[in-house]
């Protein structure tokens, strides 16, 4: 089975390029260039440098000997929590904005949910001294407002999308039309594996250094490469892309994505994609959507903002359909109890998506000698109020 894209940018029957006649050349001058730049010498070194210096990488493989005891396996969490601004994020927008620098471009667009993909776009603009504007949901910016002011402080506009439910489908939108009537002087860095082709590819290639990382730390700690479980969140799904990609070509990995189930998969108030949508085409490109019968988006719901939004990456979508990646749900209440559970078990307060990973390792049944990684993406500072509403605890 293939797993990889092919050369018209296609996973099986998703992905592809599906855009406006008037950002043709923004996405043939990235599809022409990107493989080409990212693969210089002088690109690598400098990447790999500010991802060690700057970055902060490699982050821990940390094994939680707490929770391995409560369930029964080895499990370690990979700290993308301890990257610099909190998540996996500026893993990305490092890689992005160099390559936006080779191509020339002064401006920077992007959208954020959770805000952290606009903390993180803001602070290497700041690195850079390049010009930032990132769209957030309304909602967003009200149950996110810590990361809004960090992206101000850095210097960044921060532009409310108040269409639909204010979110991350929203803002996604808005950043589009934006590049639509911007399209020379500006870079559109796309924080997930969605999008356009070579979005998906491209994201998913500067986030494979936590697969990367895993393996080599696992050959120290366990004298071997290869875990038996890969376990990470899924909304667009960059930090799973990230945690499953040195993994996907081996087949005794198990590798599972977890949806966010919102209220309950059938309450009408969930973001289950991988359950609930079908095949259609949003943000450019042809993946699974929640959808109605004449192919409307039905808005998504969760009380994580970055898993917030109603479809997920092409990749994910083939991952899916071949059986690949087992997805898996958690509701609210589960995830932020899981939340909880890991803070009191291991010190670490998690963000809100990745709480919906550690959910689902009770619906596991593992072997003692199981080896699983739960892919931590980020911390939970940004979601304190959140927490704080919820309040059983």
């Amino acid at each position: 089975m293939r797993y990889e894209i092919d050369e018209c940018g296609y996973y099986g029957n998703y992905g592809g390029s599906y855009i406006p006649e008037m950002l043709y050349p923004n996405i043939e001058e990235l599809r022409l260039n990107y493989l080409t730049i990212i693969n210089e010498d002088d690109f690598q070194v400098q990447f790999n440098q500010l991802l060690h210096d700057y970055v902060g990488r490699p982050t821990p493989l940390y094994f939680a000997q707490r929770l391995s005891e409560h369930y029964g396996a080895k499990i370690y969490l990979k700290r993308e929590d301890l990257c610099h601004t909190g998540a996996h994020k500026i893993n990305n927008t490092i890689g992005q904005i160099l390559l936006a620098k080779k191509l020339g471009k002064q401006k920077i667009i992007a959208e954020t949910g959770a805000g952290q993909h606009g903390v993180a776009t803001a602070t290497v603009c700041a690195l850079m001294g390049m010009e930032c504007i990132v769209y957030m949901g309304q909602l967003d910016m009200e149950r996110q407002r810590p990361n809004v002011e960090r992206m101000r402080i850095l210097g960044t506009t921060v532009v409310p999308a108040t269409s639909g439910n204010m979110t991350l489908k929203d803002a996604t939108n808005e950043a589009m039309r934006h590049w639509i009537n911007h399209p020379t002087d500006t870079h559109y860095i796309i924080g997930s594996v969605v999008g356009p082709h070579p979005y998906p590819d491209m994201v998913a290639r500067f986030q494979s250094v936590i697969s990367e990382e895993i393996k080599n730390q696992l050959i120290e700690n366990e004298g071997n490469p290869y875990p038996d479980y890969v376990i990470a969140c899924v909304g667009g799904g960059s930090n799973a892309a990230g945690a499953f990609y040195h993994f996907v070509n081996d087949d005794h990995v198990q590798l599972v994505g977890v949806e966010a189930a919102g209220h309950g998969i059938h309450s009408g108030e969930s973001a289950a994609t991988t359950v609930l949508g079908k095949p259609g085409v949003l943000h450019g490109s042809k993946t699974l959507l929640m959808q109605t019968e004449d192919g409307q988006v039905i808005e998504p719901y969760s009380i994580s903002a970055g898993l917030d939004y109603p479809g997920i990456g092409p990749w994910h979508a083939h991952l899916c359909e071949t059986g690949r990646v087992t997805f898996m749900n958690a509701t609210d209440d589960e995830a932020m109890n899981a939340g909880i559970e890991l803070s009191r078990t291991e010190g670490i307060i998690p963000a809100i998506e990745t709480a919906h990973a550690i959910a689902v390792l009770k619906k596991i049944e593992f072997n003692p000698d199981d080896v699983v990684v739960v892919n931590l993406s980020g911390r939970g500072d940004k979601d304190l109020e959140t927490y704080i509403r919820w309040g059983k605890y």
